[in-house]
């Protein structure tokens, strides 16, 4: 319980978080960027971690010339295309048993629909569901159950981290100091979550209730 309260502390105050850090261990920002990113996408037990807004804040960080703007993109598309990746192979290898049972620390509800959006979608999941919390996780390993081959994973998967990191780590360079959007970024945050995180909320409570009955 303490550590889902320091993980929402975090979250909801991302931007001193991540500056005290900088402050405190300097270049070690990066890495701890890049392993945030690539355990967001590639291990598909950690789909609550921050990505969105930690790309908003880092680009936010680049324009006041405390972090490096194409060193930082570097990075975290790597990190992106690897966790997906790896995520797509995972999915290969354990996918199938996933979706036949319940595991203690992964939300089969959240994984069904992912899966039920990459049958409507097809490959075009991979590049949307980066957008998407908790979805852009599943939708790789979702795509190795699915058994998509490697190369036409491997094109979606670079254009969708380009076009995700890209997008905001830009939008955090050129409007995050904004001072309206700096006095207002922990509400953002928080929305962001929200969105993550309540309809997993309803779905788990439904489902419990559905037991009862």
């Amino acid at each position: 319980m303490d550590a889902l309260l320091h993980l929402a502390a975090m979250a909801l105050n991302i931007d001193r978080f991540l500056g005290a850090f900088i402050q405190e261990y300097g270049a070690w920002v990066y890495l701890a960027l890049f392993l945030i990113v690539f355990c967001e996408t590639g291990l598909v037990i950690f789909p609550f971690l921050p990505g969105d807004s930690l790309l908003f804040v880092g680009g936010a960080f680049c324009a006041t010339g405390v972090l490096t703007l194409p060193v930082l993109i570097g990075l975290l598309l790597v990190a992106a295309v690897l966790g997906n990746t790896l995520n797509y192979r995972i999915g290969g290898l354990i996918g199938p048993k996933v979706f036949e049972s319940n595991g203690r620390f992964l939300d089969r509800a959240a994984l069904v629909k992912t899966h039920d959006f990459y049958q409507r979608h097809g490959g075009k999941t991979i590049v949307l569901a980066r957008f998407i919390p908790v979805a852009r996780t599943f939708a790789p390993f979702v795509a190795g159950v699915g058994d998509m081959g490697f190369a036409r994973f491997q094109l979606f998967n670079v254009v969708g981290a380009l076009a995700w990191i890209l997008s905001l780590v830009l939008a955090g360079y050129f409007f995050g100091n904004l001072p309206f959007i700096r006095h207002y970024l922990n509400i953002i945050v928080l929305v962001g979550i929200s969105a993550a995180t309540v309809p997993l909320l309803i779905g788990t409570v439904w489902r419990m209730l559905m037991r009862r009955n």
